[in-house]
């Protein structure tokens, strides 16, 4: 899958392995370079979904049309669809087997 980020600073950040782990420590910024090589490997937000450690869910709310990928607690990478025009299933949701660029929008505590 393709990944994009929301802007330049997270870009750097989440690109580089040495400052990644500076961040967010040593363990969970492993967890965090692991999770954009799953989302990477994969073909299709379904086929990431598949994987029983990711636990991505749709938010809610404000966050509507974002995804919430588990890092480690209390941590969670925020995603959502990068095309030009939403995947959507007929009844409106979204088309996660369409669904094949991401924009990694943070890494936050969503709770």
């Amino acid at each position: 899958m393709e990944i994009s980020f929301a802007n330049k600073k997270l870009a750097k950040l989440l690109n580089d392995e040495k400052e990644t782990l500076k961040k967010y420590g040593s363990d969970n910024g492993r967890r965090i370079l692991m999770r954009l090589s799953q989302i990477a490997a994969a073909a299709n937000l379904q086929e990431l979904a598949a994987l029983p450690q990711i636990r991505l869910h749709q938010l809610v709310a404000n966050r509507d049309e974002q995804l919430s990928i588990d890092v480690k607690h209390p941590y969670r990478l925020i995603i959502t669809a990068h095309h030009e025009e939403m995947p959507r299933k007929e009844d409106g949701g979204l088309d996660w087997l369409r669904i094949t660029s991401v924009l990694i929008l943070e890494i936050t505590d969503t709770h």
